[in-house]
């Protein structure tokens, strides 16, 4: 019945009349948020990994524009997710590690959140309301200017980098689908940031049986499964918009907020076990990520290989929702880019802080490394040990093997004078 001349008709009229979308299809987009937790640059089925599957995320890659070659200015979670929620490099919005200095009350590192224009701020005055669902360290969800979240950060109670957020997607996505639901005449931002696949690496026995194998570590079988998990909750977030009529009406943004290499031999680090050339370091395995953008009728599916970083997602936010993009933010408009616009800019950069707050109002005092990517080529320049520099041709290294800074000396010089004028202009535009 349904191939009559008449359901057929019915069906044009249902479509222009915009039957089962969102009442502000002709506004503002709705915009989702991904944000994987502490997973590599090459852990998923759509970049290539030989075993962990990610069949949610690689259907999403395939709706999308991928871009392979995209970066976190900082391998650390709390100053990477600060850049993506502010459009700005760690040491312009000041949060540049995850703790405070020693005897320094956790709620003073909070003035710079609260300084900052932020993506749900500069939405809602777009009409958007906003939803924090996952990791965050700013203190309470308003302080991010979330109309409505899941963390308190109360301190007191536990609060730190997440508290109640961290529920979401190992238990289930119910707190989501609540707001999403709750009004329909407003569009939303919604930041998913769960805890995951960061550890602790406690998948489901269902997902961990497949990975287990007899020649394979069990904590790399884990993170394995754990991958897959996350991917699963992607899968089951995406398919809520599906069936509320809400995919053609919604960007879809997602991001690794920093890499990960899964350690299998004895702990050598003592913050968790992962390799010492991904997370925190300087290198691919903490810096890269995949960044991809769906948004239907409006962004053509393919893959992109120009250099972005997280320092785009804010301005391609707000100018697909028609905010205005503050005149500090240094990213540019990646649905341009997508479109087939190179990137004005001669590079990214990223810089690596210690762990912990050296000084909460100068960033500088607690820097380690500065990185610089133009074209195939990456530097590194340590702060302020004088390690060797380190110049890497990632087109046909993109593992960092071999460190070409001897015979590359011109190369060298032209970089490390693009990193300290980069960080001079910041600085002079911060004063």
């Amino acid at each position: 019945m349904s191939s009559t001349p008449f359901c057929r008709f019915i069906c044009v009229l249902l479509t222009l009349s915009g039957f089962g979308k969102a009442a502000h299809s002709a506004g503002p987009p709705n915009v989702v948020m991904i944000i994987s937790d502490d997973q590599a640059w090459t852990d998923f089925g759509f970049m290539g990994h030989p075993v962990i599957e990610t069949p949610h995320l690689d259907r999403l890659a395939r709706q999308s524009v991928v871009f392979p070659r995209g970066y976190v200015p900082s391998s650390l979670c709390r100053p990477s997710l600060a850049t993506i929620i502010t459009g700005l490099y760690p040491h312009r919005h000041g949060i540049t590690g995850n703790d405070p200095p020693q005897g320094v009350d956790r709620g003073e590192m909070l003035k710079h959140i609260r300084a900052a224009d932020t993506l749900p701020g500069l939405l809602g005055q777009k009409g958007l309301r906003s939803f924090q669902a996952g990791k965050w360290w700013e203190g309470h969800h308003s302080l991010g200017g979330f109309t409505a979240g899941m963390t308190h950060g109360d301190v007191a109670r536990g609060g730190r980098h997440g508290d109640v957020g961290l529920s979401i997607g190992r238990e289930g996505l119910v707190p989501i689908r609540q707001f999403v639901r709750a009004d329909r005449e407003k569009p939303f931002f919604l930041w998913y940031a769960p805890f995951l696949p960061h550890d602790p690496h406690n998948p489901p026995e269902r997902i961990l049986a497949k990975y287990l194998q007899p020649d394979r570590p069990p904590r790399l079988a884990r993170y394995y499964a754990m991958c897959e998990w996350f991917d699963e909750t992607c899968g089951e977030l995406l398919t809520f918009l599906d069936d509320e009529g809400l995919r053609d009406d919604t960007l879809v943004a997602f991001v690794v907020d920093n890499g990960w290499i899964q350690q299998t031999g004895p702990r050598r680090t003592t913050e968790g076990w992962y390799a010492p050339r991904s997370k925190r370091s300087p290198y691919e395995g903490g810096a890269r990520t995949p960044i991809l953008l769906r948004w239907p009728g409006h962004i053509e599916p393919g893959r992109n290989e120009a250099l972005v970083s997280s320092i785009d997602l804010a301005p391609t936010i707000l100018t697909a929702c028609e905010a205005e993009v503050p005149r500090r933010l240094p990213g540019v408009n990646l649905l341009e880019v997508a479109a087939g616009q190179p990137p004005d800019r001669d590079a990214i950069f990223g810089e690596i802080f210690a762990h912990d707050v050296a000084d909460i109002d100068d960033p500088a005092a607690s820097l380690l490394y500065r990185m610089c990517w133009t074209g195939h080529w990456k530097l590194i320049l340590s702060h302020p040990r004088g390690d060797p520099v380190e110049l890497f041709n990632l087109a046909v290294d993109p593992h960092e093997v071999r460190n070409l800074a001897d015979q590359h000396p011109e190369q060298v010089d032209q970089m490390v004078a693009m990193i300290r004028q980069w960080w001079q202009a910041d600085a002079d535009q911060s004063q």
